[in-house]
């Protein structure tokens, strides 16, 4: 896989190296962020795209645009200090037919397309949105407008590109979408590296989504978002997200980190995940769920750091869109992770938190939790460090350990696949349940203060094993920290 990814990248970053250049200036346009300059933009688009193909460059200015195509060997270039504006008019933008979603920025079945330089894409999306939320009020644009939001399909994004090859997206900074930020589905051959982005403007705002896409690169990149960061989706059951490189990536989110699975009707196959930063963020530094009938499987995580996040680790499958599929998750390594949960709100502060009312009254633990028709299978955690505040309180919440008590624990099959879910849970560091060979090495759970719960439940767990697992609780020598029920195959090491 590696190679792979490693030799499309060679090949069209060396394309994108020998592109003609074209001004957009000598197109007409202005860069004085007032005329609206979307017909030149794509007049000068469709023009490169019959003449062999090259790259378009905005020099220093601010470019007015609303919704544009980006067409096969084109290449848009932001220079330094080079801004693609999007309007405030919401009716500058165009919901594609064929995707069904607003961007200021298409590509549809393309190839060997970028987007590169030091500048920015800035979607103004609060104030696009709130514009659409007035045009729905006055009955000029049709939306449910569910908690006065309009739906995410009716705001543009930044960036949407559905069945494209040769992707690069380098060097830029997106800033500020009305809805997702930038979306790559069903791509082929993505390579996107060293972007900034800036993501927290209004509702739904992810860093990056990337959907059924087959060859994968992410690297060298921080996000700033008020959802998911790295947000990897599967939404046709016969497609598969697969063949995916992420290295070197930063972000902060009001909702996850790393996630598989807001969608997953294929699945996710063959990815390699090294040395993230996930911090401040509100929901999981990783979470991975396969609830649609699709598959997770050959994933490696290898290097992460998580600090001020709500919580570390969160496998999950579940039964909610599946159309008779089986879901199953199968044969995933995370290693090296070394991970710091607060006591209070993570996301404290910032214009879009997530809900208050979502989180349990006491820390949840990390969760590996299948179901007891679809267990999570074959997954080892190993050289990981996680410090939990402690000092969870049964007088406030309570989960206790009695048969009674852990099987009243809901299922939940089709729910959305979240760590608290389930709200108050019996452990303080790790709860599986429904799961099979699940493998700990190297593992050092931190409470600071006393804990009422033991470090790790495991509840209908099959062939689990525990080598050098260490567990440092105050006042808790003698205290029993792995509990098991229904549980077979235990080994100590």
């Amino acid at each position: 896989m590696r190679k792979i990814v490693l030799l499309f990248s060679v090949i069209i970053i060396g394309y994108f190296s020998h592109a003609k250049d074209y001004n957009i200036s000598d197109f007409g346009a202005k860069g004085d962020g007032v005329v609206l300059n979307t017909d030149i933009i794509q007049g000068a688009i469709d023009f490169i795209t019959t003449h062999g193909g090259g790259r378009l460059v905005f020099n220093e200015g601010i470019y007015l645009t609303g919704s544009i195509y980006l067409k096969s060997n084109v290449v848009l270039h932001l220079e330094e200090n080079a801004v693609l504006l999007g309007s405030v008019n919401p009716l500058d933008y165009i919901k594609d037919p064929y995707i069904g979603w607003m961007s200021l920025v298409f590509a549809l079945k393309q190839e060997n397309i970028g987007i590169t330089g030091k500048g920015m894409i800035n979607g103004r999306g609060f104030y696009t949105a709130n514009n659409q939320v007035a045009n729905i009020h006055k009955k000029i644009f049709t939306d449910p407008l569910k908690l006065d939001r309009p739906n995410e399909t009716n705001r543009p994004q930044n960036v949407y590109f559905r069945e494209c090859r040769n992707i690069v997206i380098k060097g830029i900074t997106l800033k500020d979408p009305a809805s997702w930020n930038q979306t790559y589905d069903q791509c082929k051959n993505l390579y996107v590296d060293s972007i900034k982005v800036d993501s927290k403007n209004y509702w739904n705002n992810d860093g990056i989504d990337v959907v059924d896409c087959d060859g994968v690169v992410i690297k060298n990149s921080f996000f700033d978002a008020a959802d998911d960061v790295l947000c990897f989706k599967s939404h046709d059951p016969s497609k598969i997200c697969e063949n995916v490189v992420v290295d070197n990536c930063t972000g902060r989110s009001s909702a996850n980190g790393l996630k598989f699975g807001t969608v997953s009707r294929g699945g996710f196959r063959n990815f390699k995940v090294t040395n993230i930063t996930i911090y401040d963020t509100y929901r999981s530094a990783i979470t991975f769920a396969a609830v649609d009938g699709g598959i997770v499987e050959n994933i490696l995580v290898d290097g992460v750091k998580s600090t001020n996040t709500g919580n570390v680790i969160y496998l999950r499958i579940g039964d909610r869109w599946s159309g008779g599929k089986k879901p199953a998750m199968n044969n995933v390594v995370i290693r090296n992770v070394y991970a710091e949960v607060p006591n209070g709100k993570p996301d404290s502060g910032y214009l879009y938190e997530g809900p208050v009312e979502d989180l349990p009254r006491n820390i949840s633990p990390c969760g590996i939790v299948g179901l007891p028709q679809h267990k999570i299978k074959n997954v080892t955690l190993e050289n990981i460090t996680i410090v939990y505040p402690g000092g969870s309180n049964p007088n406030y919440a309570y989960r206790g350990l009695k048969k009674a008590e852990l099987d009243s624990i809901p299922e939940m099959p089709a729910a959305y696949p979240e760590f608290s879910q389930f709200k108050e849970l019996p452990a303080w560091g790790f709860y599986l349940r429904h799961a099979e060979d699940i493998n700990f090495k190297n593992i050092t759970l931190i409470a600071g203060k006393k804990e009422y719960r033991p470090a790790i439940v495991a509840d209908d767990v099959k062939n689990i094993s525990f080598e050098k697992v260490e567990f440092q609780e105050p006042d808790s020598r003698k205290k029993k920290q792995v509990f098991l029920q229904n549980s077979t195959q235990v080994k100590k090491k």
